[in-house]
């Protein structure tokens, strides 16, 4: 301190104190006071206002002020100068707390001397000095940091923000009052925040700065901003670590411009690399200088081993291929979809898609060649599967339709042979052989059933079925056509159900029989077992299987057999070794398909020369099969007036005598139109409708409706030749009474006939 006369101001309304003070300040040695006394706040406010004093000596009790309120109107009116507080014995407390609110110190009057009081108003005034020469520093300090561009941060050891620059705020799009306190992981996503903490967490530890961080923080907005950051330790006066400050620069823009350079890069690069086509360049010479990945893929070859060989070397028909190529390129410039052979590493030639253009320089001239190429043979060989596989498509539409119209004839066969049953006894030498023609035309019912099943289209209805059952009607239809097959079959006597569609696992099982037939050419025996077994008995298989129990149906031939990598591929569709004139390569791969979609497994196992083995597994069903209605064995006579609706003639006429074979009255109509009118006119005499399903011009759907908008009590007995799926199906369920298929018998029709009426008999009940 200097030798300057330190000047003090006394605020002190009793004289006794005051002179006290003064003289003790005048016994000091090591320094001069010059002192000027006010008796009350209000003159020492007017001195404050008037001169300049080094300290003040306050009394909190005086005649106009007391208490915090005096301190504080002389802290508003000076708040440069320190302040010491004099107080009494009695006000120790109020005396504290002024030091809290702002005093230098505090002296307690009676306990003074020149020393306590000359260390106390030295101590007051450095301190001051300290104080605003640290509050110039921070000011100095707060005014580079805000002129900055970059974040400055302050957080303490949770995180938490302690201090930070206006940049912190712009880059974080938070006020001043938002950010201050809150948690530097309030702007970090679980990743970022996992980076920051692993951060910190080091320069914990190892007290040493951590430059060039990465971070991506969330603003205020949700927006996001790259920041690269610096971090350090903070520690206090003691060593003791308390926070982390740094460096936040927001490098959103710069992150990018490297991001679209690289995007740019990439996009570029994945043109040639990711393209389905191969792209090749050829110098003026016609030799390769340049070719994508793909025509690694293409053509076999490494890249490095097609770059530098002539491109002719590749074509089908070499050189004479190039020549017409080079011929169209200079005619045209370009050549657009031109298909040809090129020849691949291992010897093998494949359809080509190739468009070409001249490759030219900044300067226009030619430099050489640019195609552009792909592999069209599995295209091309879809594209002539997808024929053949159209052709079975209407074939099965065909099929149908045979059926149909198959069951029809069958119709007036099954007809007229009931009635002639009826009129024969059954002693008679001629009863049985009607009887054989009946056996006939259900077995031949059972054709036109299988012709049926292969033209569903899609149709599905998921029940429970005994697989040993279909086994023996599908093996059963197959042997009649496959005379030069022996079919064995080893079933088991307590099989258990599956949960399948019955029409697709017949035409799945027919599949695996022609698939067995085509690999034994002459003759040769197929074997069918069918056993109950559960998840324990499939351990070792390839896939992971469901526990629980299963049926196992076994289709073993005694053909060629198949190569391993034969049977990598027999599921593939389209894949066939028949040619695309014997197979579609479809049937193996409907199996594969029909026996996932319903949650089973199907394995293979084959030898070339030894015959194949397929096995499928299909869960087991704790539903029992219903068992069929067993028809009655005698006709059931009747009464009553019956329409017989449809348009094959022979089906009317064997229709109608039927019905009156019966005791029935018999009105006839061929066609819809014909059947709507006599319906209209007798609608009060008719008991019930036998009504075909497929006519021509208006569908029995349509004159159904018909039927039911003149009277809506009206009894039907749908008949077609096709089966009660799909359209028969939905009109059952719109109120159709009940379905017969052709061919049917005349216990059949009668037992039908008394179920509907019987019906709709409780129904008025």
């Amino acid at each position: 301190m200097s030798d300057k006369a330190i000047k003090v101001l006394l605020v002190e309304d009793n004289p006794g104190d005051s002179r006290l003070i003064q003289e003790l300040l005048s016994d000091v040695k090591i320094a001069s006071f010059q002192i000027e006394v006010s008796e009350s706040l209000s003159d020492g406010i007017e001195a404050l206002s008037a001169r300049r004093f080094d300290v003040v000596l306050l009394d909190l009790s005086l005649p106009d002020s007391s208490g915090l309120e005096t301190l504080a109107k002389v802290h508003s009116k000076a708040q440069q100068v320190p302040v010491v507080v004099l107080t009494g014995l009695d006000d120790e407390d109020l005396a504290l707390e002024a030091v809290r609110k702002g005093a230098q110190d505090y002296l307690v009057k009676g306990r003074i001397d020149e020393n306590l009081l000359s260390r106390a108003i030295r101590y007051a005034i450095e301190r001051k000095w300290v104080e605003q020469d640290l509050r110039e520093s921070e000011e100095k300090y707060r005014t580079i940091l805000e002129s900055i561009e970059d974040s400055y941060y302050q957080v303490d050891i949770a995180g938490n923000f302690t201090f930070f620059n206006d940049s912190m705020c712009k880059i974080s799009g938070c006020t001043k009052d938002e950010l201050m306190g809150m948690n530097i992981r309030q702007f970090l996503d679980q990743k970022n925040a996992k980076k920051v903490y692993q951060t910190f967490n080091k320069v914990f530890n190892t007290g040493k700065p951590e430059k060039g961080c990465d971070w991506v923080i969330i603003r205020k907005d949700g927006k996001k901003r790259y920041v690269e950051t610096s971090v350090s330790l903070m520690k206090d006066a003691e060593g003791q670590r308390i926070g982390f400050r740094g460096i936040i620069r927001d490098v959103t823009e710069k992150k990018q411009i490297e991001v679209d350079l690289i995007q740019t890069k990439d996009f570029l690069k994945n043109i040639l690399d990711s393209s389905i086509d191969a792209i090749t360049t050829t110098d003026l010479q016609g030799n390769v200088i340049y070719t994508s990945p793909r025509a690694k893929d293409i053509l076999g070859y490494k890249r490095e081993k097609i770059i530098g060989k002539k491109a002719h070397c590749f074509y089908g028909n070499g050189v004479e291929d190039a020549k017409a190529i080079m011929k169209k390129l200079t005619e045209k410039g370009e050549l657009r979809d031109h298909e040809m052979k090129f020849i691949r590493k291992d010897g093998e030639l494949i359809d080509i898609n190739l468009s070409t253009s001249l490759l030219k320089n900044a300067k226009g001239e030619v430099i050489g060649t640019l195609g552009i190429y792909r592999d069209i043979t599995e295209k091309n060989k879809l594209l002539a599967q997808l024929h053949q596989a159209q052709k079975f498509e209407i074939l099965g539409t065909l099929a149908g339709g045979i059926a149909h119209n198959f069951n029809n004839l069958l119709m007036a066969i099954q007809g007229n042979t009931s009635l002639m049953l009826l009129e024969t006894d059954p002693n008679h030498p001629s009863y049985q052989r009607l009887k054989t023609i009946e056996n006939s035309v259900q077995s031949g019912s059972k054709l036109t059933r299988q012709l049926l099943g292969y033209a569903r289209e899609g149709r599905y209805e998921i029940k429970p079925i005994n697989l040993n059952q279909v086994v023996e009607e599908t093996s059963y239809t197959f042997a009649t056509t496959k005379k030069d097959i022996t079919v064995h079959r080893e079933l088991a006597e307590d099989l258990w159900e599956i949960k399948i569609d019955q029409g697709q696992i017949e035409q799945a099982l027919l599949n695996l029989y022609v698939n067995a037939a085509d690999a034994m050419p002459g003759v040769g025996d197929l074997f069918l077992k069918t056993m109950n077994v559960t998840h324990k008995d499939m351990a070792g298989k390839h896939y992971k299987v469901k526990p629980g129990d299963y049926v196992l149906l076994s289709v073993r031939d005694t053909g060629i057999g198949m190569d391993k990598k034969t049977m990598e591929r027999i599921f593939d569709p389209f894949f066939t070794t028949k040619g695309l004139a014997k197979g579609t390569g479809l049937g193996l791969a409907f199996v594969y398909g029909i026996v996932k979609a319903h949650g089973g497994y199907i394995d293979v196992e084959s030898k070339k020369g030894h015959g194949t083995t397929f096995s499928i597994y299909m869960h087991a069903s704790k539903k029992r099969v219903e068992k069929p209605i067993r028809r009655a064995e005698h006709v059931i006579e009747g009464n009553g007036t019956i329409l017989l609706v449809d348009d094959e003639e022979m089906v009317l006429d064997v229709g109608v005598q039927l019905l009156k074979a019966l005791g029935y009255t018999a009105f006839k109509a061929k066609g819809v139109r014909e059947a709507v009118e006599i319906y209209q006119k007798d609608k009060d005499k008719i008991d019930m409708v036998i009504l075909d399903m497929i006519m021509p011009g208006v569908s029995g759907a349509e004159a159904y409706d018909r039927m039911k908008e003149i009277n809506p009590n009206v009894k039907v007995l749908l008949s077609s030749g096709y089966s009660i799926d799909g359209q028969a199906s939905e009109i059952l369920e719109r109120g159709c009474d009940s379905f017969i298929q052709k061919p049917f018998s005349i216990n059949d029709l009668s037992q039908s006939i008394e179920k509907v009426l019987d019906k709709n008999k409780a129904k008025s009940v």
